[in-house]
């Protein structure tokens, strides 16, 4: 049995610093490499870029192959974009290398729908290797697809599934900010949303996860995104927001049956807010009516899926998996490395 689970960070932004934080938090784990591609980073000790306020030993680097190649790492923690087409290399490098992976990117949690040449590329090759994938977080990864798929199992029969998510954006983190508009005019912020790069991303793909968890076939995906507008001039820790600006934005998406919405997420996140919460509604036999009041902080949430899962991602068939493959993620307390030869 190994003594600890040997880890890359690969991306260091906010939520790879968060995870991190979190990882030196958990017995038997091992951070063995680093990367970035920004140069402010590269050259830099792994626990300077990430504020932990010591040195970990492990140097930031701009060659992932390298260190992907050479680092002796068990997994990858994968924190770098949300798109597919930006990440496929990525993580190609890392199955040929033979490692497992955890990663945060939005596209990834069910690339099947999006992309499905690539997603049957990515699973053979990684079947090919025998290591296994998964993408996950908060939204997509938990709140939206799988505690609703989690909640549905008390359930006889399912007409709907309806999902709310409302959260006050000024808690979280810039870059966050950013992606929902905060601070921009309504004419920036619907120019952004036509490139396609604009607003949550993710919603077809929890969509996704629930129909195909549920056996439901969806006729189409629908999904609209319009500015939320500040009533009064708004402010956080990174940006100001004047009256009349964007403060973020509503987005809902839709799984289509015969017509009719069977799948509706309901995503409000706006600077202002005034009641966090996540709420799921199952029109079933039984019905089921469950609201987390307050929510779940996002950004806390997702390094903890991240790191719940490599647990069940090291022990998990070979090939690109989803979070309705897996185990219930579940709080990690012990030594993971104890953990997964259990």
């Amino acid at each position: 049995m190994k003594d600890k689970v040997r880890l890359i960070q690969y991306g260091i932004g906010p939520i790879g610093a968060s995870i991190v934080k979190l990882i030196l938090q958990k017995e038997g784990f091992e951070y063995v490499g680093a990367i970035d591609v920004d140069p402010n980073k590269i050259g830099k000790d792994l626990g300077d870029v990430a504020g932990v306020g010591r040195k970990l030993a492990v140097t930031v680097s701009g060659d992932a192959k390298k260190v992907i190649a050479e680092s002796g790492a068990d997994l990858v923690i994968h924190t770098t974009a949300s798109f597919l087409k930006d990440i496929r290399q990525q993580i190609l490098d890392v199955i040929d290398a033979g490692l497992d992976l955890v990663s945060t990117s939005e596209e990834l949690t069910f690339p099947y729908r999006r992309d499905p040449a690539m997603a049957r590329e990515i699973d053979a090759r990684a079947k090919e290797k025998g290591v296994t994938l998964l993408a996950t977080g908060v939204n997509p990864g938990f709140l939206m697809d799988t505690l609703p798929l989690t909640v549905s199992g008390v359930c006889q029969d399912v007409k709907t599934i309806r999902v709310t998510r409302v959260m006050d954006a000024s808690i979280r983190r810039l870059p966050f900010q950013k992606k929902i508009g905060a601070g921009m005019t309504v004419d920036e912020f619907e120019k952004a949303v036509a490139t396609g790069r604009m607003g949550h991303i993710g919603l077809p793909e929890s969509i996704a996860i629930i129909a195909a968890g549920v056996g439901w076939a969806l006729d189409e995906v629908q999904q609209t995104i319009k500015p939320v507008v500040a009533r009064k001039a708004l402010k956080t820790k990174y940006l100001s927001v004047k009256k009349g600006q964007v403060a973020g934005l509503h987005q809902v998406g839709k799984g289509i049956v015969k017509g009719k919405p069977v799948i509706t997420l309901d995503f409000w996140a706006y600077v202002g807010a005034p009641k966090n919460k996540d709420a799921i509604f199952i029109e079933g036999t039984p019905n089921v009516d469950l609201t987390i009041k307050g929510g779940v902080h996002g950004d806390l949430a997702t390094a903890a899926m991240v790191v719940n899962s490599i647990n069940n991602v090291i022990r998990g068939q070979p090939g690109l998996m989803t979070m309705k493959d897996l185990a219930i993620p579940r709080a990690l307390l012990g030594n993971i490395a104890k953990l997964v030869e259990a």
